[in-house]
């Protein structure tokens, strides 16, 4: 699984003309399901990412998670995340999950966070061409991998 987070002062996803989800102060994910992985990846990542502080305390320091800010995350499937390039100059999405599959992982791992305490999980619609507007905090962006131990990164 590759994550991309990004921290957001606010952040707006529409599917043509029509807005679905809408967060304020908080996190953008972006989620790539691999082909190997499973449910303990999606725990795992769903604990990583409520609890890493990616935000400033009082004291100027990075040591609040979202969790401690009370703030929001937005979920959105990219499955453009696992491309590989690594010969001529087309990506190769191989090393994606299958649509069942990945659908799957992607709505439990918003589900999961929901579970750890975020206040508020939004999602973008899975499989759809999605337009994002956002005001990204810094910017401030985090690339999380985390794979399943019978796989390699590139096939």
């Amino acid at each position: 699984m590759r994550i991309v987070i990004q921290k957001t002062h606010q952040c707006t996803l529409s599917v043509g003309d029509k807005e679905i989800s809408h967060i304020a102060n908080g996190l953008l994910v972006f989620v790539g399901i691999d082909r190997y992985d499973d449910e303990s990846i999606v725990e795992y990542m769903a604990r990583k990412i409520s609890h890493m502080r990616l935000f400033k305390d009082n004291n100027d320091k990075i040591n609040r998670s979202v969790l401690d800010e009370n703030g929001e995350i937005m979920v959105v499937s990219n499955f453009t995340l696992n491309a590989v390039i690594s010969s001529g100059t087309r990506p190769s999405f191989s090393n994606s999950a299958e649509p069942d599959k990945a659908e799957r992982l992607y709505l439990l791992l918003a589900q999961r966070l929901r579970d750890n305490g975020v206040r508020n999980v939004t999602i973008g619609q899975f499989g759809a061409h999605m337009h994002l507007s956002t005001t990204l905090d810094g910017p401030f962006n985090i690339v999380l991998e985390r794979f399943n131990s019978a796989q390699s990164i590139v096939d």
